[in-house]
């Protein structure tokens, strides 16, 4: 299959700079970490503008269990160190909690827009972008070009939305893939599942073991239709989305899941679980994989670090995968509200808060939290091999495609969620499955 996709080649070159910067400790370095003297004061604020007391709000995912929440604070608290008169609301949900979505659009839509937003780029983000609630980023890095050249170049491409602007700094990219626990599947003389009939063959033997074989839940089932589809439909149809028609490898998607289902893949309550238990099913040593997402790794025992690798999701028989087809990129950034920027009061902090969250330190802080690609060209050690075989597997992709539910509305991925369950149990065919999320698509554009 080609290469040569823009998404594929900027995540390329992002990953070689990055993997080039860990072989060659050339990465990076704040002032701090080099013993410089800190800035002249004349790039301080002035005395009185520093008394003044700010309040800022900042909404991101790095709650509940994150493996970066930590991170994250700990460069909400340097900030506020250097600048005492800054009081800053961390406001933070955890990414696998679905109401994080609807808080950020009654926020966004009823004037209590966060100061500082971090979330997804892309189809995600057209809404309130179109609405002008937040401000393109180009003016704001052109201004300060040394933040601005700490970002890998290809990172910031990334970010443009369709209007050509950057309205988001990113922060870590992704990679998305199959964890497999490499000792369960040695324990049971099980190969690894690169194909699908090897993952058949890993389903039924496991399922008959009592060992879940895939933990994935049905309600919550992102990364399930995130996998099958690309897995199906390959980076050229899972691209198309729904609005110029149905993609009848997403169909396959779905036949796929169902084909799966009876042979026991699945947990026996996977009607009922959320993310977080299924990645506790499988961080516990009960499920021999899950479909997760790099930041994952973080939270895991070193035990599960050292069991574990990830590959790519197998393409399903009949559709239009290569079997190397990966879910990654810069999904999401920080956004500047235009209610702050607009603030005589709150415009010069909130800038300088987005630059120090983003700069090449913090990157780095965040990076080496979550296992994320940093967009910046910074060195990040102590990493498990877990996460260099996934930096490895992205480096050897065929394609890396952004998640489809950036492809289509919001109404529409809850839809292709929702017939998840009905499909795999029979009460629902795929065809009707992807005719429902069609019509979905359809009436949300319009």
């Amino acid at each position: 299959m080609k290469r040569s996709s823009l998404l594929l080649m900027s995540v390329m070159l992002l990953l070689s700079m990055f993997l080039a910067a860990c072989g060659n400790n050339s990465g990076t370095k704040t002032p701090a970490a080099e013993g410089e003297s800190p800035k002249p004061a004349a790039e301080t604020p002035k005395e009185e503008e520093k008394a003044k007391e700010v309040s800022l709000r900042v909404f991101s995912t790095f709650g509940g269990t994150d493996a970066a929440r930590e991170a994250f604070q700990g460069a909400l608290d340097e900030f506020t160190a250097k600048y005492p008169n800054v009081k800053i609301d961390n406001d933070v949900m955890s990414a696998n909690d679905d109401g994080f979505r609807t808080k950020v659009n009654t926020d966004m839509n009823s004037g209590n827009e966060p100061d500082l937003l971090f979330y997804f780029i892309g189809t995600d983000a057209e809404g309130f972008v179109n609405a002008g609630k937040v401000v393109p980023m180009n003016e704001i890095l052109d201004a300060n070009p040394d933040w601005k050249n700490g970002f890998i170049p290809d990172a910031l491409e990334l970010a443009r939305q369709k209007d050509g602007n950057i309205y988001a700094a990113p922060l870590t990219g992704f990679y998305e893939g199959l964890f497999v626990n490499k000792k369960i599947f040695e324990e049971n003389g099980l190969e690894l599942p690169t194909d699908w009939e090897k993952l058949k063959t890993a389903v039924k033997t496991l399922s008959k073991k009592g060992i879940i074989p895939i933990s994935a839940p049905f309600d919550q089932s992102h990364y399930l239709i995130e996998h099958t589809i690309l897995a199906a439909a390959g980076p050229e149809g899972q691209n198309k989305g729904l609005l110029d028609g149905i993609e009848p490898n997403w169909e396959k998607a779905y036949s796929g899941m169902k084909e799966l289902y009876d042979l026991g893949a699945f947990p026996k309550d996977a009607a009922t679980i959320d993310l977080g238990m299924a990645g506790n099913y499988y961080s516990e040593g009960l499920a021999a994989m899950v479909l997760e997402g790099s930041w994952a790794i973080g939270g895991w025992s070193d035990a599960v670090k050292d069991n574990s690798t990830v590959i790519p999701f197998p393409a399903i028989p009949g559709g239009a995968g290569s079997g190397n087809d990966i879910v990654g990129g810069f999904g999401t950034g920080f956004y500047v509200s235009k209610a702050a920027y607009d603030n005589a009061d709150k415009k010069e902090m909130t800038v300088e808060l987005l630059k120090h969250l983003t700069s090449p330190a913090s990157i780095q802080k965040i990076a080496a939290a979550n296992g994320g690609t940093p967009a910046a060209e910074v060195e990040v050690t102590g990493l498990p091999q877990v996460a260099l075989d996934g930096f490895a597997m992205a480096q050897k992709a065929a394609s890396i495609s952004a998640p489809v539910d950036s492809k289509v509305s919001q109404e529409t991925f809850s839809n292709l969620r929702a017939s998840v369950q009905p499909v795999v149990t029979g009460e629902k065919t795929p065809t009707q499955a992807i005719e429902e999320a069609k019509k979905t698509e359809d009436a949300n554009k319009k």
